[in-house]
């Protein structure tokens, strides 16, 4: 049980990590080096700069200066990619408290549950960075094979590629740490009985033969014969 878990918090750490580097990333859509032979020269952008490189390896990058004149798609992706960042912030602190092999948390039951809310918010971590990265991906593929589409056309960046494996790492992650409570529920328990202490004379067989036996509980004692009592 421990192993699976401690497996579980690997892949949502290493989940969380590719979602913090694809947010950070200037690669979501790049040109088409093929396309640039001629100038040698590329243009790729984020979600928060326009870069611009060229073959010899100098690159200038100039951040977006605007909020509000933004296109709607980049909105959207920012604030889904901050909120699967912060998902995962919340669900790394679950997840270490309800480890078995942290001492914070309470009783296993307890640790069992805050460890299946710690699956449940990596798991909506993976499904904001995967609806961001497929959101952008959506829009530069229709503006690549639109033919009225004028304008720049992009492809997609190593930024897209990143976010949807750590989306991935995250929600499996996740998966494991909800079926972590569906584990401890079917662990059998024992439950233990006090019946009070068992004189020792209950636990032997009564001598049938003994000198009390013969006797009444009224009146003097019998006599038998000598061989009675052999």
């Amino acid at each position: 049980m421990l192993e699976i878990q401690i497996l579980a918090f690997i892949f949502c750490f290493g989940g969380i990590g590719a979602v913090i580097a694809a947010t950070t990333s200037n690669e979501w859509k790049v040109t088409s080096k093929a396309s640039s032979v001629i100038t040698a020269t590329w243009v790729f952008q984020g979600l928060w700069m326009n870069c611009a490189g060229n073959a010899l390896g100098a690159f200038h990058c100039r951040p977006h200066f605007t909020l509000f004149k933004l296109e709607g798609y980049i909105q959207a992706c920012r604030g889904l990619m901050i909120a699967a960042v912060g998902f995962g912030f919340f669900g790394s602190i679950f997840a270490l408290v309800g480890m078995k092999c942290t001492k914070v948390g309470g009783s296993d039951q307890t640790k069992a549950k805050i460890a299946c809310i710690a699956g449940v918010i990596f798991i909506l971590s993976g499904l904001c960075s995967m609806t961001g990265c497929s959101l952008y991906a959506n829009r530069i593929t229709s503006e690549f094979f639109d033919p009225t589409f004028i304008a720049q056309k992009y492809e997609l960046g190593a930024a897209l590629f990143i976010g949807w494996a750590g989306a991935s790492l995250c929600i499996i992650g996740g998966s494991i740490f909800c079926f972590s409570i569906a584990e401890n529920s079917k662990s059998p328990r024992i439950e233990y009985t006090y019946n009070g202490a068992t004189s020792v004379m209950s636990s032997r067989t009564k001598v049938p033969n003994s000198a009390a036996d013969f006797r009444s509980p009224k009146g003097p004692p019998k006599h038998f014969d000598k061989n009675a009592y052999v």
